[in-house]
């Protein structure tokens, strides 16, 4: 197995993995997806689903359409037919189902697999940066029990370690000041969260920057989004959006490139991450 299948990051992304590897083999082949239905007994639109990593794999298809492919070496095949079981496995947030949207889940999977993860936040503290009184403040008026809350809390805090874990993921968050002024959950609540954004520019692998309000309008005035990047090639760039009830993400090259070039001006029009921890202990004096 190679070294990034090993790594996983979840049943999506070994999903999206064997995918792209499926739809690699096929057109190097020159067939067409209709003919690769044809060989598994499905529809067109299962292998445009299988190819994107939007379902699971059954051994059989993934047999037939390799044998389709004339991939006959056994490493090879050993190797993607591992994959496809892993890709079937419940993620790590299994134990979380119950406080965890299946939406939400693709996020968790592409998160943890990401070797860089860059976000926009105008409303909020990123999630990964968040302090625990910072989230059950921002979590507290939509839960039904004290519970729930826990368990909702513990997930975010289980989260965070991916930031300083061995081979951690670069994240470059750009925050609006908007968010680092709203006063959740009281001032001592924000004095804790920016005392922990004071923390997090301390790692080697976080950069934070600062959308002052003398920026005015901007681009990213609709909502927040991230971006992220994965070290295997095989994976696109992909764009999460989130809703109250619901997310989308984006992987297609010309809606991920113009959600590119606005994180570009936002870095841009944002205090450079030198000034950060200068900006954050005058809005904590401020407290």
């Amino acid at each position: 197995m190679t070294e990034r299948a090993q790594a996983g990051g979840g049943p999506t992304v070994q999903r999206m993995l064997v995918g792209a590897k499926l739809r690699r083999l096929r057109t190097d082949m020159g067939l067409s997806r209709e003919e690769a239905a044809e060989a598994i007994r499905a529809s067109e639109w299962k292998i445009h689903r299988l190819e994107n990593g939007q379902v699971g794999f059954k051994e059989r298809d993934l047999v037939d359409l390799l044998a389709l492919y004339e991939v006959t070496d056994p490493d090879e095949i050993d190797e993607l037919l591992t994959m496809a079981r892993e890709a079937n496995t419940p993620g790590w947030w299994q134990h979380y189902g119950d406080v965890l949207p299946q939406w939400f889940r693709t996020y968790v999977d592409l998160e943890s697999a990401a070797n860089l993860i860059r976000t926009y936040e105008g409303q909020f503290i990123p999630g990964l940066l968040q302090t625990d009184d910072y989230m059950r403040a921002v979590i507290h008026d939509h839960l039904e029990s004290s519970e729930e809350m826990g368990r909702r809390v513990r997930l975010r805090m289980a989260r965070q370690t991916l930031l300083t874990r061995e081979h951690p993921p670069r994240l470059w968050a750009v925050v609006d000041e908007a968010a680092l002024r709203r006063p959740v959950g009281g001032r001592e609540v924000m004095r804790g969260q920016v005392e922990r954004l004071l923390d997090a520019t301390k790692l080697p692998n976080v950069t934070l920057q600062i959308l002052p309000f003398a920026a005015g309008a901007h681009s990213a005035m609709v909502g927040a989004f991230s971006i992220l990047r994965f070290a295997d090639r095989e994976l696109p760039d992909v764009v999460y959006l989130e809703h109250l009830t619901n997310a989308i993400y984006l992987d297609k090259r010309d809606e991920v490139e113009r959600y590119l070039d606005v994180m570009e001006l936002l870095c841009v029009q944002s205090e450079p991450p030198a000034k950060t921890v200068e900006l954050l202990d005058r809005i904590l004096n401020q407290l």
